[in-house]
C-alpha cells in the first residue's frame, strides 16, 4: 500500500567505502586517502544508482598535520566536477517517471479517474519529500570545500563525471602559501574493457619469456615483423612503429591521465559507436578494431579522442616474448584517424581514414610522454624499408601510408624525470 501512495528512499550515509581499496599518501604536512565508490556502495550510501546519471563519487579524506590551514582544490580532480546539490538534482525522482513505472496499470488508473486523482497528490508529496531528503543526504556527504584547520580532518565525496578504466585522481591541496599535488592511480572497473583477456595472453607467453639487456633486445627487435596483419596472417596492415618497455600496470598508470581505454565490440558499444557516428559526437571508449601480430589480436588498446568519434588516435600493443631490465617489452602500432570513408572491405561498409603520415602519430605519442616526463629513455630503431608519399604502402582497408621505417623505443618510468635520448640506429 505504501508503494502505491508513497516512495521508498532509504540512503545509508553511515556506509563507508571498502578500506581494502583505499589508497593513502602521507608526508610531513598531510595524510590524503582516496577511494572510488563502486556502484553498489553508491546505491547503499546515497540511495540512488549514481552511475546511471553519468556521475562518479570519489571519497577523499585529508588529515592536516601542518601548522597552516589547508584547502582541497576540487577543480584539480575534475574541472567539470558536480556540486553535491547539483549531483543530487541530476538523480532526483520524477513524478512522470513514477507514473510510467506502473506500466500497463496506468490504463487501469485512467479508467478510474477518481482513484487516480486520489493517488496523485500523495505521489507528488512523496517525490518532493524524497528529493528534499536526497539533497540533504548528498550535501551532508559532500566534501566540505573550506579551510581545514591545523590538526583537523575533513572527509567526504567529490562528484565527478563517470569514467571507466585506469584513471589518475589528482588531489590538489593549498597548504599555507604552497600548492601540493597527490596523484592516485585508480581502477574503475568495466565488464567490457578490452584488456580483460590480457591475462590469457600473458599465460600463453609465460613459458617462452626471454630476459635480455638493451644490446640484445636491439637485435631481437630488428627481427620482429614490420607490420600488423589480418587474422590469417596472409595480408599486411599498418606498420608496427612502437616499442614500449614497462609492465602493463605501469603503462596504464602513465597514460591514464591522457589516454582512454577502449570497450570490447558488443551490441551496446556498437550502438553507442553508431550514435556517435551519426551525430558527430564524442565517444571516449569506442571499440577499436582488431589488428593481428603472430595471428593474435592486440592485447590492449588505448585511444585519445579529439573533436568527434571520427578524430582519434589509436594505440594498440602486443606483449612480446622479451623482458628487459625486469620489465615487459611490447610492440605496438599508433595511427591518427582523420575522417571516415566508404569501403567494401568491412562489414559495415565504412572505415576510419588514417593520416598517411603515420610517423606523425608515432612522434605525437613520444612527445606526449616527453611532456609528461614519464620516460626513462627513448630513441628510434630502424625496422623496415622506408616508403614515400609518392610510392606509399597500404593497410588492410586500403588506406595509403608513408614512413621513414623507424620504431620509437620508449622505456616508461614510474617517476617523473627528463629522459635519456638513446641512439638505437
Amino acid at each position: 500500500m505504501f508503494s502505491l501512495f508513497g516512495l521508498n528512499y532509504t540512503p545509508h550515509p553511515e556506509v563507508r567505502p571498502d578500506p581494502e581499496r583505499a589508497q593513502t599518501q602521507r608526508d610531513e604536512l598531510v595524510d590524503v586517502t582516496v577511494s572510488v565508490l563502486t556502484p553498489t556502495e553508491c546505491l547503499q550510501m546515497l540511495g540512488v544508482p549514481l552511475s546511471n546519471r553519468g556521475i562518479q563519487a570519489v571519497w577523499i579524506r585529508v588529515v592536516n598535520h601542518s601548522d597552516s590551514p589547508a584547502r582541497l582544490l576540487a577543480s584539480k580532480i575534475a574541472a567539470n566536477y558536480y556540486t553535491a546539490r547539483e549531483a543530487a538534482g541530476n538523480c532526483h525522482f520524477s513524478i512522470i517517471k513514477r507514473i510510467l513505472a506502473y506500466g500497463f496499470l496506468i490504463w487501469l488508473f485512467l479508467l478510474f479517474l477518481p482513484l487516480f486523482a486520489l493517488i496523485m497528490p500523495f505521489k507528488i508529496w512523496a517525490v518532493r519529500r524524497a528529493n528534499r531528503q536526497m539533497k540533504e543526504c548528498f550535501q551532508r556527504l559532500g566534501f566540505p570545500l573550506k579551510m581545514i584547520s591545523p590538526g583537523k580532518t575533513a572527509e567526504g565525496l567529490v562528484f565527478i563525471p563517470a569514467e571507466f578504466g585506469t584513471k589518475v585522481i589528482d588531489v590538489g591541496l593549498l597548504i599555507g602559501k604552497s600548492m601540493r599535488e597527490y596523484l592516485f592511480t585508480v581502477s574503475i572497473p568495466s565488464p567490457t574493457v578490452d584488456h580483460r583477456l590480457l591475462n590469457e595472453s600473458q599465460q600463453q607467453l609465460a613459458g617462452d619469456i626471454i630476459d635480455c639487456d638493451l644490446a640484445t633486445l636491439k637485435e631481437k627487435l630488428a627481427d620482429l615483423p614490420p607490420t600488423t596483419t589480418n587474422a590469417s596472417g596472409t595480408r599486411h596492415g599498418d606498420p608496427l612503429n612502437l616499442v614500449v618497455i614497462g609492465d602493463f600496470d605501469l603503462i596504464i598508470a602513465v597514460l591514464a591521465a591522457r589516454w582512454d581505454q577502449t570497450e570490447l565490440i558488443t551490441l551496446g558499444s556498437c550502438y553507442r559507436t553508431a550514435k556517435a557516428f551519426l551525430f558527430g559526437s564524442e565517444y571516449r571508449y569506442s571499440p577499436v578494431s582488431a589488428l593481428y601480430l603472430y595471428r593474435r589480436a592486440q592485447d590492449f588498446a588505448l585511444q585519445r579522442v579529439r573533436g568527434s568519434i571520427n578524430e582519434r588516435l589509436h594505440l594498440r600493443l602486443w606483449r612480446t616474448h622479451f623482458r628487459c631490465g625486469g620489465q615487459a617489452v611490447w610492440v605496438g602500432q599508433v595511427s591518427r584517424d582523420i575522417g571516415v570513408r566508404f569501403t567494401t572491405m568491412t562489414w559495415n561498409l565504412t572505415t576510419h581514414l588514417i593520416d598517411p603520415d603515420v610517423d606523425e602519430a608515432r612522434d605525437y605519442l613520444l612527445e606526449d610522454l616527453f611532456e609528461a616526463q614519464r620516460l626513462a629513455s627513448a630513441g628510434y630503431l630502424q625496422s623496415t624499408v622506408p616508403c614515400t608519399p609518392e610510392a606509399p604502402r597500404r593497410n588492410l582497408t586500403g588506406d595509403p601510408y608513408f614512413t621513414d621505417g623507424r620504431r620509437a623505443v620508449m622505456v616508461v618510468t614510474s617517476t617523473k624525470q627528463v629522459p635519456e635520448v638513446m641512439n638505437w640506429d
